[in-house]
């Protein structure tokens, strides 16, 4: 397929030195609905500079593009353009080149979002909890940006790894959530609090230990169970892993379309 520029940034958010928010704007054609959790590829060619603290492997052709899969985190009610949380992996061949775009820098995106990591098969009545470690959980605040949690009577809770407390993306939204909704819990988690400049009071460890604990039993005063409660797991595949065995250790099995199931992830 013949790829162009069709999309430029419309604004680059840096949260740390390898985390951004990157939102794209559509150029010439407008943004077709999706549903949240769904993914798109961003693509820029290898002749695209890249920020000079990375070293993307060199390809032959310069005039080759590469393609990557990106989650949306912006609202599926957002038309001018698509937010994505991104990672800046120094070995990688694209985000080195994302990391070096400026506002109005052109970029292509394909028109189209898919992917199966949606609320279409969580029955409403459902609590429902999100795991995610690192940019993991861009697809949860597009589910959260997209409903109305607030009103709703089932229990929503947020568990959100990474290494230090300035790598919690959307942590400040997150919170003020928190602050707005009775029924809507957010978990914050690092695994290297010895690094904070300011000492950390909240959670420390890893995502697993946190369902160990019984973390989301206590803030809804409630026992978690299949029949009661949807899980969503996104982010490291080794914590995906790991969570889909402890998960299984009460009951929990992985979503199938025609068996069912209350464990739901994607692998790209």
């Amino acid at each position: 397929m013949e790829t162009e520029y069709n999309a430029v940034v419309g604004q680059k958010i840096n949260i740390s030195p390898a985390l951004m928010i990157l939102r794209v704007v559509p150029v010439g054609w407008e943004l077709s609905s999706f549903k949240p959790g769904q993914f798109t590829m961003l693509a820029l060619p290898t002749h695209a500079p890249h920020v000079p603290e990375a070293e993307p492997p060199e390809r032959e052709d310069p005039n080759t593009w590469i393609r990557r899969p990106y989650s949306a985190s912006s609202s599926k009610d957002q038309k001018k353009y698509i937010e994505f949380y991104i990672r800046l992996v120094y070995s990688g061949e694209l985000t080195p080149r994302l990391f070096a775009l400026k506002t109005g820098d052109k970029l292509y995106m394909f028109p189209k979002l898919r992917g199966m990591l949606t609320l279409d098969a969580v029955e409403k009545d459902k609590n429902i909890l999100f795991i995610a470690t690192g940019t993991g959980l861009a697809p949860y605040m597009s589910m959260i940006r997209s409903e109305t949690l607030c009103r709703n009577k089932q229990k929503i809770a947020v568990i959100h790894g990474a290494l230090n407390s300035g790598d919690l993306g959307f942590r400040a939204e997150l919170e003020h959530l928190e602050r707005l909704c009775d029924n809507f819990f957010y978990v914050p988690v690092i695994s290297h609090q010895d690094r904070e400049k300011i000492p950390w009071s909240g959670k420390t460890g890893f995502v697993q230990d946190m369902w160990n604990e019984g973390i989301v039993d206590d803030l809804w005063h409630s026992e978690i169970t299949p029949e009661n409660t949807a899980v969503f797991l996104c982010g490291h595949p080794k914590m995906i892993t790991q969570m889909v065995e402890l998960l299984g250790e009460s009951g929990f099995k992985s979503y199938d379309r025609k068996k069912g199931g209350s464990i739901f992830y994607e692998d790209w």
